[in-house]
């Protein structure tokens, strides 16, 4: 698989180059990752469980690596991974549930309808 202590040491260098070329994209974004926190509604541990299953629904190493880090020095447990990742999995399945059923929606709206 990846060497994700390399690989996250890699990133942060490479997102240090592109904040020196696009400082306010990266100065947004973490504005973004601090507003979430700044309600207090959920604890470090909660909000960086959620941020892991986010991070496999979207397909995101750099992400993978950052919060997998994060959720361990919140005292998150293995099994409390696993867990927030099982409801990841179920909401990607449920996701093609879904747009399977769009679909065929599209597919029968084209079928209704003589092609333009």
């Amino acid at each position: 698989m990846l060497d994700w202590l390399a690989y996250r040491r890699e990133l942060t260098g490479r997102i240090g180059q592109f904040g020196k070329l696009s400082p306010g994209t990266v100065q947004g974004y973490q504005a973004l990752s601090r507003a979430g926190a700044a309600t207090g509604h959920l604890d470090a541990r909660t909000r960086e469980l959620i941020a892991l299953a986010v991070s496999v629904t979207t397909r995101c190493d750099g992400c993978i690596t950052v919060h997998a880090a994060e959720a361990l020095k919140q005292g998150a447990t293995r099994d409390e991974i696993a867990e927030a990742l099982g409801v990841a999995v179920a909401l990607n399945a449920g996701a093609a549930m879904v747009y399977s059923a769009r679909t065929l929606d599209a597919v029968d709206a084209y079928t209704a309808t003589p092609a333009a």
